[in-house]
């Protein structure tokens, strides 16, 4: 598994760039980005390259942070891939909050990220039906 931190930021003109510059300062590599929006904030779910450091650092900016437990499956890079382990999910009756799907910058396949309530849960069912499961994403 791996720890995502989600991000609760205004939705204005330059706040994306206000967070990275914190994160750059600090020498913090953000290794899959991305944002969520509404009308007046934005979440902006990131794994990074160290996530206790990118939490306080942007804590001590004044952010609202908080940090989650995902589940990082290696799929195919093919049509389909995505289908096929939600299908699994869905027979197993595992709900999932969101995905989204980033790449592995070591073996360049895509990764789907699930977030779920149970999801040490998540994770043991699918490594039960095959799927290689990160540890971290570089």
């Amino acid at each position: 598994m791996i720890r995502q931190l989600s991000i609760f930021a205004e939705n204005r003109r330059g706040a994306m760039n206000a967070i990275t510059k914190v994160l750059t300062e600090k020498q913090i590599n953000m290794n899959t980005l991305v944002t969520n929006d509404s009308a007046e904030f934005g979440i902006i779910r990131m794994l990074v390259s160290d996530t206790d450091k990118a939490f306080s650092s942007l804590k001590e900016a004044g952010y609202l942070c908080h940090c989650d437990t995902v589940a990082a499956a290696e799929i195919g890079d093919e049509c389909g891939s995505l289908n096929a382990l939600l299908e699994i999910l869905d027979r197993g009756n595992i709900n999932l909050d969101y995905l989204y799907v980033t790449y592995s910058g070591l073996s360049r396949k895509p990764v789907a990220i699930l977030r779920s309530v149970d999801i040490m849960e998540v994770e043991e069912f699918l490594k039960a039906k095959g799927y290689h499961m990160l540890e971290r994403l570089e």
